[in-house]
């Protein structure tokens, strides 16, 4: 098992050097390249300052390099392993470094260190894949579990049917539905239109209490409050499919052989359903949760962004509509490692899953 997870870990380098490779020359080849927001204000600077611009962009990434050595200098400056340049009077020098803090740059649009933006923005991120991964999965367990037990009644007709449904709305029009019914002054009003917590939320106490008659909702529950619907727009669609997809799994296990077997020795209903047919139909979700669980991440580009919530998802859209190339990369290695992880998390579940399954 052990050898079989440094394999994976070093089939990643070559992974996340392909997957970088594509975002930087995809955005080293369209119009306005790195920094280009910055660069439209041209027209409102004189000769000088515009020259004194361009060589400053040409200085800090390299832009007048070619585009594999601009590629090179980046892939040096995120690498553990490497190079470090350095300067003595005018020429310039550089000595390998077998260990080193890897450098994500320094953001054109924000002014601000890479590393510091995604340290506030990915524990956003990762919360809500936290919370909505678990709720997920085992909600869709147990709707798919009693779909199959009701195969052809009213329950199963009705869920498969709302499930369907539920798969097939778009994400941004869920959401936006939401805040328009749910969070407008207009309509019911019962959640936040956006944020994680209250303006004030900082300054009550961390779980709710009552003082002088009047309940606080502390900042535990506002934090919650604030969730519910992002939560919400997240994992419906995933859910649905899920259900349908353990449905289908119960629904082959129980004709199979080890199960009429189980049935013929006298075990109960529950006792076949559960510890013989549930284990088998959780590998169909443990094969899927490697695609879903990323999938996540992505689709918290657009929760965030119609919900306002600072994490991963609005972080990279704000950096492609200002052409930030050091963000865009990190993003795309941020969002690269984190796939990777979990696809090999969902590789080691196989073998918890199955005995049979073993990577030794």
């Amino acid at each position: 098992m052990l050898s079989y997870i440094v394999r994976r870990l070093l089939l990643m380098i070559p992974t996340l050097i392909g997957v970088t490779a594509v975002v930087f020359f995809v955005m080293a080849l369209s119009p306005g390249g790195v920094g280009g927001t910055d660069l439209n204000t041209e027209g409102e600077l004189d000769a000088q300052s515009r020259a004194a611009l361009r060589d400053y962009y040409n200085e800090r990434y390299g832009l007048d390099k070619p585009l594999v050595v601009q590629y090179g200098r980046w892939l040096n400056r995120v690498s553990p392993i490497g190079f470090e340049s350095g300067q003595a009077g005018a020429v310039e020098w550089s000595k390998p470094r077998l260990l080193k803090w890897p450098d994500l740059g320094e953001s054109t649009s924000k002014r601000r260190p890479v590393i510091d933006l995604y340290k506030e923005a990915l524990p956003v991120t990762l919360l809500l894949n936290v919370l909505v991964s678990p709720i997920t999965f085992l909600l869709s367990i147990w709707a798919g579990i009693h779909m199959a037990k009701r195969k052809g009644r009213a329950f199963d007709l009705a869920a498969g049917s709302t499930f369907l449904g539920l798969w097939s709305l778009p994400q941004i029009w869920v959401g936006v539905l939401l805040l328009g019914y749910l969070a407008s002054n207009q309509y019911l009003q019962w959640f936040p239109t956006g944020g994680l917590s209250s303006t004030r939320a900082d300054e009550w106490a961390f779980l709710p209490s009552w003082s002088s008659g009047e309940f606080n909702r502390g900042w535990l529950l506002d934090r919650a409050w604030h969730l519910v619907l992002p939560v919400i727009c997240l994992a419906y669609a995933d859910f649905a499919f899920l259900s349908k997809l353990m449905r289908s799994s119960v629904l082959e296990n129980i004709s199979a052989d080890f199960v009429r077997t189980a049935k013929a020795k006298g075990l109960k209903a529950k006792v076949v359903l559960y510890q013989h047919v549930f284990r088998n139909s959780l590998l169909p979700l443990i094969t899927v949760s490697a695609g879903v669980i990323p999938g996540l991440i992505g689709g918290a580009i657009v929760v965030e962004s119609i919900f306002s919530i600072p994490g991963m998802g609005k972080l990279s859209v704000d950096a492609v509509f200002a052409r930030d190339r050091e963000l865009i990369l990190a993003g795309a290695l941020v969002s690269g490692v984190l796939g990777l992880i979990f696809i090999l998390l969902a590789d080691l579940a196989y073998a918890i899953a199955d005995p049979r399954v073993s990577y030794d």
